[in-house]
């Protein structure tokens, strides 16, 4: 079927508001339930991975449910429009602390929202992603199509690094919970209305089968394993992604953390991350161009290497240049570059993948095969913040070590480090000496003791 550029245009915007919603999840939620909420950083690590034990069953059932939907406006857009509204609710009251609610309760309320969250997120990516091999079947126009959702993804990444924190001030009037809860609302509307404008505007292939009379099998459980089992493409490419996104997601969640307590400036934050979303654009924008000159195995090969590059400048302008915006944004671009590229090569792989197993095993299961990426951005997601939770809680350790120690042998100012040891001593010692290559006087410390 052949698609016009407004039916490309309108689901692409579909991803501009769903990603909004991810990103204030991916980038502010961890720091919000540790410094605005006050949960324990371990607790709320291991709240992320048991809340991706339970996607494992939750989002592949996800994914049989809308194999078997059948309804005269397609199964896809029903449940994204439904997931949509779902867990844009949610959304709203994950960011809004109940009046009064202390101790276990809080931990039992933000507990169950964010499980709810992810299992209404996965109502609707799952369908939304599922769509997109029914819309284009030709190489060229897959290829072309597949970055425009992601243009507009990478787009809501961009405008929630780069003004996210000024908004949650600016709304909150410094009170930083009111502030997210105030961003929280905006999002969750931004995300119904572009939700809507997808599924009013785009028709895919079971809308025409549909309208048609036809309909397709409907699908086994035993069938569903088969489709699973039986696609050794989908193997490797879930070992892609997951790697991919457990990068990523790791480096996006400390990355707030960093600029805050190692460099000691909130405020390169927004400039990482908008240079990055920018190099991120523009690496989709290549995507296509790249394709018609490499394969995707070379373009993949080639995007490897930036992000390293740009994680490495960032580790080395913390110790030795930690004020220093040129570095911190080229090497948000290196970063998001190579990023940009592996976004639309494992897109056009998904669609390749779900032509594969067609061929080999006689059936279409988009929503089967795309519930696989769903749950790998989402435990990636929880892996990586469950690793900053337990290094956020051995850093405190240590620092309380640290500093007992310090007091009581008189080795340095217990003021002079307590800002940042809440959670990485040893870099912020190291990095003050690089920068002032002095000690606190014994005369000092004993103004400290006293």
């Amino acid at each position: 079927m052949k698609l016009s550029n407004f039916s490309k245009l309108s689901f692409g915007i579909g991803a501009l508001g769903k990603d909004l919603c991810y990103a204030i999840i991916s980038y502010f939620l961890m720091i919000y339930f540790t410094d605005t909420i006050g949960l324990t950083p371990l607790f709320v690590g291991n709240l992320f991975l048991v809340a991706r034990v339970w996607d494992a069953f939750n989002d592949p059932m996800m994914g049989f449910v809308v194999d078997n939907t059948r309804t005269k406006w397609g199964k896809f857009r029903p449940w994204i429009l439904i997931g949509t509204v779902l867990n844009a609710i949610v959304l709203v009251f994950m960011f809004t602390k109940p009046s009064g609610l202390e101790g276990t309760g809080m931990y039992i309320y933000f507990s169950v929202v964010y499980i709810l969250w992810g299992m209404t997120y996965t109502v609707m990516d799952i369908p939304y992603w599922s769509m997109l091999p029914s819309l284009s079947s030709t190489k060229k126009e897959r290829d072309s199509m597949s970055v425009i959702p992601r243009i507009f993804a990478s787009t809501a990444w961009l405008l929630m690094g780069a003004f996210a924190l000024k908004l949650v001030s600016v709304l909150g009037k410094g009170d930083s919970a009111v502030g997210y809860s105030a961003l929280a609302k905006i999002i969750a509307v931004i995300f119904v209305i572009t939700s809507i404008i997808t599924v009013v505007f785009v028709k895919d292939r079971s809308c025409q089968e549909a309208e048609s009379g036809k309909e397709a099998k409907r699908l086994t459980i035993k069938d569903a394993l088969h489709v699973i089992a039986g696609n050794d493409q989908l193997k490797v490419f879930i070992g892609i992604v997951l790697c991919y996104n457990l990068v990523v997601q790791l480096a996006g969640g400390i990355a707030i953390y960093y600029f805050k307590y190692v460099t000691g400036n909130e405020g390169l934050y927004p400039i990482f991350t908008t240079a990055a979303q920018f190099a991120e654009i523009a690496a989709l924008f290549l995507f296509p161009i790249l394709s018609n000159y490499f394969t995707k195995k070379q373009v993949f090969a080639i995007a490897s290497f930036s992000p390293a590059i740009g994680l490495a400048g960032v580790v080395l302008c913390g110790f030795f240049a930690p004020q220093n915006m040129v570095i911190v944004a080229i090497s948000g671009i290196f970063y998001k570059l190579g990023s940009g590229l592996t976004l639309g090569a494992t897109t056009v792989m998904l669609a390749d993948v779900i032509d594969y197993g067609q061929v080999k095993l006689g059936s279409r299961n988009e929503s089967i095969i795309a519930s696989f990426q769903t749950l790998l951005v989402k435990t990636a997601s929880a892996v990586s913040a469950w690793l900053i939770g337990v290094g956020l809680t051995i850093c405190r350790l240590c620092s309380k070590r640290r500093t007992e120690r310090v007091y009581n042998h008189g080795n340095a100012s217990i003021n002079g480090c307590c800002t940042f040891c809440n959670y990485n001593p040893c870099i912020c010692d190291l990095r003050k000496r690089l920068q002032t290559g002095r000690r606190i006087s014994g005369r000092d410390h004993g103004k400290n003791k006293r």
